[in-house]
């Protein structure tokens, strides 16, 4: 693992748009993975920034989301699709067709993540993926547990993930149960990957990630076994390092 800590967000926000601008330009068909929530947002207006003045062009790559709430339609204002899109895959003027997410109202919920799975492996995997981490130490949508998950699967969300979740909601019982999310072998099969993490409140999850054994009580953990991951950190998430 590469860490790095830094004083301010907005440093961490350069940094991150700058290693995926790096990626983009030595191969411009990158196949990026992206993550939502509120700890990506500031990297996204940065590649935005870039895109709009002509320093990256995006306009070959392809993409593909770690999760999606499972029972949201693409259009509902929580989803991570419409999250994508009104983020950064509108103002980089993306086709739908180089967009991948998985279904959230899909009937046939383990059809859709094998299938998901195939798409990735027909543009012969992931290039580059951001990541996040949740209080519990989770990747994607993968909750603590016994094992990990080979592959996209359908997730039952632990009570912990669904309160950190409910602030994007009107009404905390509005946050879905489960998600379609990437397992953590499919994160890991990506080439590279860049982890950020910012707050006192993801310390913890942090210092399990790199100094813990590798444990899937930790799904963050897995990444000590990944050549090619860079973390970015501010000073209160890698207080306990």
């Amino acid at each position: 693992m590469n860490i790095h800590v830094f004083e301010e967000q907005s440093q961490i926000d350069r940094v991150g748009a700058l290693l995926v601008a790096a990626q983009v330009l030595r191969k411009p068909d990158s196949v990026l993975g992206f993550a939502t929530g509120s700890t990506p947002l500031g990297i996204y207006r940065q590649m935005v920034e870039m895109y709009r003045g002509g320093l990256v062009d995006f306009s070959q790559c392809y993409t593909f989301n770690l999760d999606e709430y499972y029972g949201l339609a693409p259009d509902h204002e929580q989803s991570y699709a419409y999250y994508m899109w009104k983020n950064l895959f509108a103002d980089l003027e993306l086709d739908p067709e180089q967009v991948n997410l998985p279904d959230g109202l899909a009937e046939n919920p383990e059809e859709e993540c094998w299938e998901y799975e195939e798409k990735i492996a027909d543009l012969d995997g992931i290039d580059f993926q951001i990541l996040g981490i949740g209080r519990n130490g989770h990747i994607g949508f993968n909750e603590p547990g016994s094992v990990f998950e080979a592959h996209t699967h359908l997730v039952d969300l632990t009570a912990d993930t669904r309160d950190a979740n409910a602030r994007f909601f009107d009404n905390p019982e509005e946050v879905p149960s489960q998600a379609l999310s990437m397992g953590t072998g499919s994160i890991m099969r990506a080439r590279e990957i860049v982890l950020i993490a910012t707050g006192s409140e993801k310390a913890d999850a942090v210092a399990a990630m790199v100094n813990g054994p590798v444990d899937p009580a930790c799904q963050a953990s897995i990444l000590q076994c990944h050549p090619v991951v860079t973390i970015l950190l501010d000073q209160a998430a890698a207080a306990k390092l």
